[in-house]
């Protein structure tokens, strides 16, 4: 129970930390799930035309966050994932 209450204390500093970075990062952790859903139950066929864009534009908030928090891991990981899907959207439309 004691890492539970340590938890949400956390989660409470965190948002009064900075509340908009706060919101963007729970909006963007939406995306992603929603993506994963989304792929999940529509495979082999997903909708990569929608699916795409929703994930991209995710890994850009992630992106911002991290920067905004200066984790400089988290940023280049989420500036490659941007880059990758970037290019496999472009190859999708060209095609």
């Amino acid at each position: 129970m004691k890492v539970i209450l340590g938890i949400i204390d956390w989660i409470k500093k965190d948002y009064s930390s900075n509340r908009i970075r706060f919101c963007l990062e729970v909006l963007a952790w939406a995306m992603s799930i929603g993506c994963a859903v989304v792929m999940a139950l529509t495979v082999p066929t997903p909708p990569f035309m929608i699916l795409y864009p929703v994930w991209i534009s995710g890994c850009v908030i992630y992106a911002w966050c991290c920067y905004n928090r200066g984790s400089f891991g988290l940023l280049a990981n989420y500036l490659l994932m941007v880059t990758i899907d970037s290019i496999a959207l472009i190859r999708l439309i060209s095609n």
